[in-house]
């Protein structure tokens, strides 16, 4: 099984457009609280892997929305390692408002590792082995 995290957040006003509904780009900032979690779960702290030189910048982004959220909502962000190549790595992220657990946006992003000029490396093999299912 890949490994997998949610995490629940209150939708915050400054999250909202002028409809009072959260604005779409929101969205793929829960996608990042929900990896940068997944990785603390998975004792891989980002900012150990800057400390390295590595970086995993996006390079494919997706997002599909099915229903609004609003101001105050709760939220559930789930989040999944969906596949891990040499460089590569893609989340899949599904978000709901609770507590009925309504599918709001559904999507994912690919990165690829790079190092300290940019350019794509493998991953270290002590990381591989905690993204990769056991």
């Amino acid at each position: 099984m890949r490994p997998e995290h949610e995490i629940k957040l209150r939708v915050r006003y400054e999250e909202t457009d002028t409809m009072q509904v959260v604005y779409y780009a929101k969205y793929f900032v829960w996608f990042e609280v929900g990896r940068m979690e997944l990785f603390r779960n998975l004792g891989l702290e980002y900012r150990r892997w800057e400390e390295r030189g590595l970086r995993i910048p996006v390079v494919e982004a997706k997002a599909t929305y099915h229903a609004s959220a609003k101001f105050d909502d709760e939220i559930l962000v789930k989040t999944r390692i969906a596949k891990v190549g040499n460089t590569s790595l893609r989340f899949e992220n599904e978000v709901y408002r609770l507590p009925g657990k309504t599918l709001l946006c559904d999507g994912y992003t690919i990165h690829v590792l790079v190092n300290s000029r940019g350019k794509p490396v493998e991953f270290p093999r002590e990381i591989a082995k905690k993204l990769s299912p056991s």
